[in-house]
């Protein structure tokens, strides 16, 4: 049997950053697996190829929600990545640090250690910003740059925001989130630049470092109260391996949760249920559930060209022309073209609801299928949702979709920024900028106006946008799982490195706070390993 320093379980943007990060001193030998395979899709270095992969079962694991009364007994899909790089495969790519006080509220959470000032370092770790400016990093691994294509609509949604007395912002991840600009997003070149571009790839012929896909793990191996090593599946072949420091688990926010139960980890009452004898009772395993929740109000456009019509026909082709000369044009874009970062009352500190513009609209948002005629679409979404689901195992089949009840809009307060959050978007699109372009609002459509209407649109349109973290909350208590080195509670050997430890959300997109939790965590590892 193969022994291994330290087993990482999962390839996707933690476990990108730990494999670089745990092989670079040449000490220790790791060994990461990946259920999905290598990223080969064409589609993936085209920023514009998010809308061909968020619904390709090679490269997304397609999970969905549970039915709830909350969004109207609705299935929503909950994409995740799956091969090496994960989610920064099929991501829209934007780059959100989130707000100072989302990091000290972690630290005031139990996670002790985890505030803004000493997570800052690891930002500028990762980063190399493009545009430069102070507190930003220029070295780092992850090519950062601000949207450089500047469409006559986005220019005058910007002017309306200001119109609108909203500040401008050049650089929401700089010291204020607060205004609208272009959003920054992880590209280099005009290219997708991922998880696997800046940490994998460059390493993969570390002689310490073996990666293997198509690697399904079956279950964790314990002994006398320690993480000892784990089994897993390659086609019809089982292979058992040890871990002679750690198993490090990196699975993600909906699977870190379900190998645990897997293993015996967890809640009593749901492994009973599954059949599957009680390891170690931890009652925090799959709870704590938190995601951004978004509705997308569309209108239809006059005087102006849009992505509905610049992505068909002759145009196009003149597209994909000017991308492989140029690496310009719409195939650089993903799922935001504009920011905004607003307070839906004045009261407030700092921003609550995020916007995110285009000038696209969906016949069916779900298969990204594009309107005929000429549409732009502004998300509303809420950025600290209170409102928290679980996501627990459904029986001791690991190829089973765990059961994912994420309790969207169960918390008022999330009901309320979110109308007011579109009722804000609405007044915005109404300012005198955008008075030559605007022909319709198409959805929800003027006849929207009361609280209870604009909930009601909530509930029957809302999304995911693809943010859940916290089934693994980080800190003390009897809902922790992990404590502040990200060490499971109770047990020597393992680990969780992933979005399922961050307990609180974050303002914003969350593959930058995935991405410096993980540089952090590397250090922390690596502390105690000498």
């Amino acid at each position: 049997m193969t022994v291994y320093d330290y087993v990482i379980v999962g390839g996707g943007t933690a476990g990108c950053v730990l494999a670089n990060r745990l092989t670079a001193n040449g000490r220790f030998k790791v060994l990461m697996l990946e259920a999905g395979g290598e990223p080969k899709s064409p589609w993936i270095p085209i920023p514009a190829g998010f809308s061909k992969l968020l619904v390709n079962t090679r490269y997304n694991w397609r999970f969905q929600t549970a039915p709830e009364p909350n969004t109207k007994g609705r299935v929503i899909a909950v994409p995740r990545g799956k091969g090496l790089g994960g989610s920064s495969l099929i991501n829209g790519m934007i780059y959100v640090r989130g707000q100072p006080g989302d990091y000290d509220a972690w630290e005031q959470a139990g996670a002790k250690g985890w505030n803004f000032q000493s997570m800052a370092p690891y930002f500028r770790k990762l980063e190399a910003y493009q545009h430069g400016g102070e507190g930003r990093g220029r070295e780092g691994p992850m090519n950062v740059h601000r949207v450089n294509e500047m469409y006559p609509i986005a220019q005058a949604f910007l002017e309306a925001a200001r119109q609108d007395g909203q500040p401008a912002n050049s650089d929401y991840n700089a010291s204020v989130q607060e205004g609208f600009g272009y959003y920054q997003v992880f590209q280099k070149q005009g290219r997708r630049w991922s998880a696997y571009d800046a940490y994998l790839k460059p390493i993969r012929r570390r002689a310490n470092l073996e990666v293997v896909t198509g690697a399904q793990v079956q279950q964790l191996q314990m002994a006398q109260g320690r993480c000892v090593g784990l089994r897993y599946r390659v086609g019809e072949r089982e292979v058992t391996v040890q871990a002679g420091r750690e198993v490090i688990l990196c699975a993600g926010t909906i699977q870190t949760p379900q190998l645990l139960e897997l293993s015996g980890i967890g809640r009593e009452d749901v492994l009973r249920q599954a059949g599957i004898p009680l390891q170690h009772r931890l009652d925090g395993v799959g709870e704590n559930y938190i995601d951004h929740f978004a509705t997308r109000m569309n209108w239809r456009l006059r005087n102006t060209l849009t992505l509905n019509e610049m992505a068909r026909g002759w145009r196009l082709g003149l597209a994909v022309a000017e991308y492989a000369r140029r690496r310009t044009g719409i195939l650089t874009l993903g799922t935001g073209l504009v920011h905004g970062f607003v307070r839906t009352r004045k009261e407030l500190a700092t921003p609550d609801v995020q916007y995110f513009f285009v000038h696209a609209s969906y016949a069916n948002a779900a298969e990204r299928i594009l309107d005929r005629h000429p549409g732009m679409t502004l998300g509303v979404s809420q950025l600290r949702p209170k409102s928290v689901g679980s996501i627990h195992i459904q029986s001791a089949d690991a190829s089973q979709m765990p059961a994912i009840k994420p309790n969207f809009l169960d918390a008022e307060e999330d009901r309320q920024s979110m109308i007011e959050g579109m009722r804000i978007a609405r007044r915005i699109v109404g300012q005198p900028a955008l008075r030559d372009y605007i022909e319709a609002e198409t959805s929800p459509g003027q006849g929207v106006t009361s609280d209870e209407q604009w909930l009601e649109f909530a509930r029957d349109n809302g999304q995911t946008i693809y943010h859940p973290i916290g089934t693994c909350r980080m800190g003390e208590g009897p809902l922790a799982v992990v404590d502040s080195s990200l060490r499971v509670h109770g047990l020597a050997g393992l680990r969780v490195v992933d979005a399922s430890v961050i307990p609180t959300m974050v303002s914003g997109n969350i593959q930058g706070a995935v991405m410096a939790v993980a540089e952090r965590a590397a250090d922390l590892i690596l502390q105690e390993a000498v």
